[in-house]
């Protein structure tokens, strides 16, 4: 039985469009939810609404930038690109991250070797 979606928690799905456009450079809204999804071996699911919601708050922050462009299938399509102000904004988001999943780890593992006391 395959394992259910997970769902993202608040504020990790902008990071994970940063970190998406950084690697991959300029992408239009469909792509980066497809490209999130891939790499996440499937485990997430991104409908249109979510990955655009965080795409007008990235704009907002003047994290990312928008252009419009021709898509692979020669469509109008918005492509987002990282600004430099957002790769600041990644370096520290993702340091955020790893520090806080570092805590995360730290607790549950000694919650699990106290389980049994």
């Amino acid at each position: 039985m395959p394992e259910p979606k997970l769902d993202l928690l608040q504020g990790t799905l902008d990071l994970l469009v940063l970190q998406t456009l950084s690697t991959m450079g300029p992408l239009h809204g469909y792509g980066l939810a497809r490209r999130i999804e891939q790499t996440s071996g499937h485990a997430l699911l991104l409908n249109q609404g979510t990955i655009y919601a965080s795409l007008v708050r990235l704009q907002q922050r003047k994290w990312i930038s928008a252009e419009w462009g021709t898509s692979e299938n020669n469509r109008r399509a918005k492509f987002y690109e990282l600004t430099a102000t957002g790769r600041k904004a990644l370096a520290a988001q993702a340091s955020a991250w790893e520090r806080l999943s570092e805590v995360i780890a730290r607790v549950m593992t000694a919650g699990a070797g106290e389980a049994g006391s």
